[in-house]
């Protein structure tokens, strides 16, 4: 294995025409409260509707996305905690017999994780916690990383050779006592019940996740990293400040090749200080019934967001790739697990897909009362990614209209 840089104008002598193909990838957001759909979805369908507030800040790069309506995935009820089933399209979450499965990065990164230093990296916005859109065959959770600063130090700083060392040396203690936490779970098991026996099942496949994680890391742990010529970003304290430091380590991250796959759960509650027009909590605001004051609050904090986003792609855009742009070569997946935050509606789920290759420029419209299963558009992206699969979750097959 190597670790592959972006194609760059000083490599241009080093070969004899422009063959080498860049990398496909994926980034999945996921904002947790929903948005106001009257400023988001455009009311003609195809290609000649009107852009909407929300779509305005991407105008310039019109050609470039896909907006998606009437699509949710089947069976996911749940409000808020329809948030882990973002990715995994997992049926009825919150209920006690609840199981999550794997989500789209993780079923991706199983078969290409290992060209990159990290396999996949799940990343959150929030005021605390680590909640993730990311979880293992298994259902567990893998935590998000919440600071850009830590991150960017983990890809892009290197150390010393003992400080290296010490890293490998803790990877191997790592290593050896998942095998002795497995030797004793083995032994343990030929005396459960069968219930026991399968959550034991559940708990080796998780173990056998973390070692080939580890397996891995250690390998990348003796290869340099790239180097990047500009500051690390900071933390921030506010919304936006963390927006736009995520943005900007993701761009590194994607444009380094460090990964090919990332998710970002960008969890509003809490937030509302230092965006202009903006005076309450957030999830408050979700919570609107009506009110058209708390209405105009919740659409200039959407409306912030939106133009975050128009500056990661445009960031994506102006990269190069290869003979295109790094937004040519990633698929940029925007959305939430709710339709209708104000009542915890799970329909009809706001969805934006830009770059990555397909045929762009429209306004997908499909049924919004009888909803088109969201996993097509799964499988149509893990297919773009260049994985030999039919079926993703409850897909029926790959999205209907999407061309690449």
């Amino acid at each position: 294995m190597t670790l592959t840089l972006p194609f760059l104008d000083a490599m241009r002598p080093a070969f004899a025409k422009d063959s080498q193909t860049p990398p496909r990838r994926m980034l999945s957001i996921c904002t947790n409260l929903g948005v106001l759909d009257r400023h988001f979805y455009p009311q003609q369908p195809g290609p000649d509707y009107e852009l909407t507030p929300y779509l305005e800040p991407l105008r310039d790069l019109r050609d470039q996305f896909t907006v998606i309506s009437g699509a949710s995935h089947p069976e996911v009820t749940g409000g808020h905690s329809a948030e882990a089933s973002f990715l995994t399209a997992a049926p009825h979450p919150g209920t006690a017999s609840f199981r999550n499965s794997i989500s789209l990065d993780q079923f991706a990164a199983e078969q290409i994780g290992h060209l990159t230093r990290v396999p996949a990296l799940p990343l959150v916005v929030a005021q605390n916690g680590n909640q993730s859109l990311s979880f293992t065959s298994s259902g567990v959770m893998l935590p998000a990383e919440r600071s850009p600063a830590e991150v960017f130090k983990t890809l892009f700083v290197a150390g010393n050779a003992a400080a290296v060392e010490k890293q490998v040396q803790d990877l191997r203690v790592g290593r050896s006592i998942l095998d002795v936490v497995a030797d004793r779970a083995t032994t343990l098991q030929k005396r459960l019940g069968s219930d026991d026996r399968q959550r034991l099942d559940q708990y080796f496949t998780a173990v056998r996740e973390v070692e080939r994680r580890l397996v891995i890391a250690e390998e990348w742990e003796h290869r340099p990293k790239p180097k990047v010529d500009v500051p690390p970003p900071t933390d921030g304290e506010y919304l936006l400040d963390k927006l736009k430091s995520m943005f900007q380590l993701i761009r590194l991250a994607l444009a380094t090749d460090s990964t090919r796959l990332i998710t970002l759960m960008i969890r509003l509650d809490g937030f509302s200080a230092h965006i202009p027009g903006v005076s309450s909590e957030a999830h408050n605001l979700s919570h609107h019934v009506g009110r058209e004051d708390k209405l105009q609050q919740l659409m200039n904090l959407e409306l912030a967001e939106f133009r975050e986003l128009a500056a990661l792609l445009q960031g994506l855009q102006e990269t190069r790739d290869g003979s295109g742009t790094l937004l040519d070569h990633t698929m940029v997946l925007f959305g939430s697990n709710l339709g209708n935050g104000n009542n915890h509606d799970t329909k009809n789920m706001p969805i934006l897909l830009a770059g990555g290759g397909f045929r762009h420029g429209q306004h997908l419209a499909f049924d919004r009362t009888h909803n088109y299963p969201l996993p097509n558009l799964f499988l149509s992206m893990l297919q773009r990614l260049g994985l030999e699969v039919d079926r993703f979750a409850s897909s029926t097959s790959t999205i209907a209209g999407l061309e690449v």
